[in-house]
């Protein structure tokens, strides 16, 4: 059985992460330079061109935000846009099969929900050792079946 990792443990993909941000806030930077360097151009394209940098960057910090949380009561995963708090018991089953974009989680009504925070992209290695570190916890804490 895989080690428990100590609580509260946060789960997420660290260099997908940094990659989406550092290309944003360096997209975002560029296009505001073309803006206050581009001789012939008037005030309402270079607040477009700061604008477009501001929403390429805001969709990257967008992509950025997924994260699941462990704690002592549960797990609390962050997509995109959605925000779910687990207990334990909720939690029957934790997958990363192969060739899944990202871990997801049987719940005890019969529903599934993605962590998006756990994503084997960029760090396979690294997605394959949370999702055993929260299958542990899952199997730990939650209703001491066998995870899958």
């Amino acid at each position: 059985m895989t080690e428990l990792p100590a609580l509260p443990v946060t789960f997420r993909p660290g260099r997908t992460r940094a990659v989406l941000i550092t290309v944003g806030v360096a997209v975002c930077a560029v296009l505001t330079v073309i803006a206050l360097t581009l001789p012939a151009v008037s005030a309402g394209e270079r607040l477009s061109f700061v604008v477009t940098g501001l929403l390429f960057l805001g969709v990257l910090l967008l992509l950025s935000r997924p994260h699941a949380t462990a704690d002592e009561d549960g797990v609390t995963v962050v997509n995109l846009t959605t925000k779910r708090r687990l207990e334990w018991a909720e939690v029957l089953h934790v997958h990363l099969r192969q060739g899944d974009p990202w871990v997801s989680l049987d719940l005890a009504d019969g529903t599934s929900l993605p962590v998006m925070g756990i994503q084997p992209g960029i760090a396979k290695e690294r997605a394959v050792a949370d999702a055993k570190a929260l299958r542990a916890l899952a199997e730990h804490r939650g209703t001491g079946e066998t995870v899958r």
